[in-house]
């Protein structure tokens, strides 16, 4: 009886877990297509605006913006890291920390001054327990990042920029490309020649367009060139809130029909040792009465 007793009282530990991974799988599939929503809405402008910037860096004008302009070398640095601030989302976190982990041993190899800034508190604590001295950390970021939140960040970035404080700035990320394919990447989002080099659907051997300002050409780019940083920076931190969702989604529902094996398995084994409990007690009352007899 002791054994059947100790298999239902994990059987009960076991569902009362399975309710509660299925439960935070439909959180997650609710919070992944709104989250898809907003990646998918931003996804069109983002490539729309880089597009045109990347005509408009290759079009011979007479001046250019700073943002367009490569410096001659990189010796400040800034690494963003997009994280999350929950946990169980299966690797979501690891494929990224690993990415910036990379990025800060080739910094400290080349001698470069990284300034590390992580958003989500899973990254900022693993990347304290390594030793890596954060400069900035945002836990305000979860599964629907605001547009005026991620500006503040992209207008301190141009401003150190321009201002010739700063060389280059990474992200690493998990890039959204489909409900099945997420990747982790790391990617140099300035100088903003570099955002344009990687739109996808930009096509290398297009031939250049002659565009006509109005008013000028200086004014539309002081406009614009921003306005595709901003963009893209914004477009980052919403794959970066569906990838999450979508590798929490797929790890619950993991681990419920790991819990519907582990319940099917657990109530066989009670029903076995039930069964040769009753079969002991029946052999008990029949010895007892072949006795009285």
């Amino acid at each position: 009886m002791a054994k059947a007793r100790a298999i239902i009282k994990r059987l009960k530990a076991v569902k009362n877990i399975r309710k509660i991974t299925r439960t935070m799988e439909l959180i997650a599939t609710a919070r992944f297509k709104k989250a898809m929503d907003r990646a998918s809405e931003a996804t069109a402008y983002t490539e729309k605006i880089s597009e045109i910037v990347s005509d408009l860096s290759q079009a011979d004008l007479e001046f250019s913006h700073p943002l367009l302009e490569a410096p001659k070398s990189e010796e400040n640095c800034i690494l963003l890291v997009l994280s999350s601030n929950r946990g169980l989302c299966g690797g979501y976190n690891a494929s990224v920390l690993r990415n910036a982990q990379i990025r800060i041993k080739d910094a400290r190899k080349q001698d470069q001054n990284l300034s590390v800034e992580v958003a989500g508190k899973r990254g900022i604590s693993f990347l304290k327990f390594q030793g890596v001295e954060l400069d900035q950390v945002y836990e305000n970021f979860d599964d629907s990042p605001q547009f005026d939140e991620v500006e503040a960040i992209a207008d301190r970035l141009i401003d150190l920029y321009i201002q010739k404080k700063l060389d280059r700035v990474d992200i690493a990320y998990t890039r959204f490309k489909s409900v099945s394919r997420q990747e982790a990447v790391l990617e140099t989002l300035l100088p903003i020649g570099d955002l344009s080099e990687n739109s996808e659907d930009a096509d290398e051997n297009k031939a250049a367009i002659d565009y006509e300002f109005l008013p000028t050409a200086q004014e539309i780019l002081e406009e614009l060139v921003p306005a595709a940083f901003k963009a893209k920076l914004f477009k980052c931190f919403l794959d970066a809130a569906v990838s999450e969702q979508i590798s929490r989604m797929v790890a619950m529902k993991g681990a419920t029909e790991n819990a519907d094996e582990m319940i099917t398995d657990l109530s066989q084994k009670y029903n076995r040792a039930r069964q040769t409990q009753i079969t002991s007690e029946l052999s008990e009352i029949i010895g007892g009465t072949a006795a009285l007899e």
